[in-house]
């Protein structure tokens, strides 16, 4: 099994709770080793439960499930909230100690505080598919990217957390940062308590796509310095999978943001503006009354 090389240290928390302590990350490292392919197992029956259960729903009145959507969506928005506070201090510290190559190349954050963050993380994506199931349950439309990324991140998280792969930090970071503004405003939502303006989703969608473009930015980096025999700790393999994977969710986003924000507000300005044409068509041919002006 690889081990981690480095005279780097993270970041020092100065309160740590007792079950961040004493995190032993070879022992998780050997399980994904010996297990990772299990991911593909879940990713089947996940696939199974989503046809079966639009199947089952198509004759079935929706489900509210206003209560459990929300314990749901505040429980892993709390978790995420947790995860990015711990990396984000770290990153920052790391990032001013020792620079942005050694960010995307050294694979210590798998160890201590940061590391137990980074292993639940991996693991979090296995509950996550029961986003899905919440779908599915109120009949809301599923499209291809929802199971396309939850798949393709469980998949590409437990392979790559056994393989000690360093630009992961930005992919463990940047995820746990954008679900934890995604399941708060699903949770207000959901609850809702508050009357959310339709700007957020445009930022939550933003975010998810800058997040992409960073991580196939990331990806470039670390291809150019093993290109150069510098030292980064991935494989070439990894970064060819990262990437993949990275850029066809760049496109996906990028469509779903055009087609939800862009043409949707094409469309509604096209209708505003053909109603009015046809109202000053009316008037002009004295159609209509004073009362209607």
């Amino acid at each position: 099994m690889a081990h981690i090389n480095s005279t780097r240290v993270s970041f020092q928390h100065k309160t740590l709770f007792e079950f961040e302590k004493g995190f032993d990350h070879e022992s998780k490292m050997s399980w994904f080793q010996e297990n990772w392919t299990t991911a593909f197992t879940y990713c089947a029956l996940y696939v199974v439960v989503i046809f079966a259960g639009q199947e089952y729903m198509k004759t079935r009145p929706r489900f509210n499930l206003k209560i459990p959507l929300t314990i749901w969506s505040t429980s892993l928005a709390i978790f995420s909230w947790f995860g990015a506070v711990r990396l984000w201090a770290d990153f920052v510290y790391f990032v001013q100690t020792y620079g942005w190559k050694a960010s995307m190349c050294d694979p210590i954050f798998y160890k201590g505080v940061v590391g137990f963050w980074s292993w639940l993380f991996v693991l979090s994506k296995l509950p996550e598919l029961g986003d899905t199931i919440f779908i599915i349950l109120r009949k809301q439309k599923l499209i291809f990217l929802h199971w396309y990324h939850h798949i393709t991140v469980l998949l590409y998280a437990w392979y790559s957390y056994a393989c000690y792969v360093a630009p992961a930090r930005y992919f463990v970071l940047m995820n746990f940062t954008v679900h934890a503004i995604m399941y708060t405003y699903y949770a207000l939502k959901a609850s809702k308590c508050v009357r959310i303006p339709p700007w957020v989703n445009i930022c939550i969608t933003s975010l998810q796509l800058i997040q992409m473009l960073v991580g196939c930015v990331v990806n470039g980096y670390a291809y150019l310095f093993r290109k150069r025999g510098e030292w980064c700790s991935t494989t070439d393999s990894n970064l060819q999978v990262s990437f993949m994977m990275y850029f066809s969710y760049l496109v996906l986003f990028a469509h779903f943001f055009y087609i939800a924000y862009v043409d949707k507000k094409k469309a509604g300005s096209s209708s505003a503006f053909a109603c009015k044409s046809s109202l000053d068509r009316r008037i002009s041919n004295g159609e209509v009354s004073k009362k209607e002006q």
